[in-house]
């Protein structure tokens, strides 16, 4: 299974990100860029604030930064060696938490939801750079998509109604994570286009 994966991130390196003003010419490069955002979204995704079974995390808003910076393919390849890395047992998870109990507790399908997150916000943000509503469209559409992920298996694995599940794991939740995507939407698109700078110009 790690073998399979680990060819499926290879592949997934090298596709181009249509859409997109990348300029990448160097499959260094491009695997410096994952490298640095799998270490941003390990860095933040610790860090949470416990009010519940379901933390308030930073996770999210590392994950909507990693796909303007890097693309929807490329975001998705940091997203499943972030999992992957947690899964060994490095603390990378909310509350610095990780290993497989992490994935099948209660919040297991929050994480495992950040990778159609990625999915579908990626195919936004690729393919509406530059207009800001339809990218926050498509990170709220993306989020959405987690929310239901991650509350069904925190209603199924906590023994929780659906009622009770949606006002641990959605409803706390809506506030922050729509500024969050606010955020992402204006500061990830300045990054971007500084780090396409930086980088297009030492090629």
């Amino acid at each position: 299974m790690v073998k399979e994966t680990i060819t499926w991130l290879g592949f997934m390196m090298t596709l181009p990100d249509y859409g997109r003003n990348i300029n990448m010419n160097s499959k260094t490069k491009n695997m410096a860029l994952i490298a640095v955002m799998t270490a941003v979204i390990c860095i933040l995704g610790p860090l949470s604030i416990p009010i519940g079974p379901v933390p308030i995390s930073l996770g999210t808003l590392a994950l909507y930064l990693t796909v303007y910076i890097l693309g929807m393919k490329r975001s998705v390849v940091a997203t499943v060696i972030y999992i992957l890395i947690g899964l060994v047992g490095v603390p990378v998870f909310s509350g610095f938490s990780a290993g497989p109990a992490k994935l099948a507790g209660p919040t297991g399908g929050y994480i495992i939801g950040y990778i159609p997150m990625v999915i579908i916000a990626g195919l936004f943000v690729d393919r509406y750079f530059k207009n800001y509503l339809l990218s926050i469209i498509g990170m709220v559409l993306a989020t959405a998509v987690l929310y239901i992920i991650g509350t069904a298996w925190l209603a199924y694995s906590a023994g929780m109604t659906p009622g009770a599940a949606i006002a641990a794991g959605v409803l706390p939740f809506i506030p922050l994570d729509l500024v969050k995507i606010v955020i992402a939407a204006f500061v990830g698109s300045i990054l971007k286009t500084r780090i396409d700078s930086a980088v297009n110009g030492q090629s």
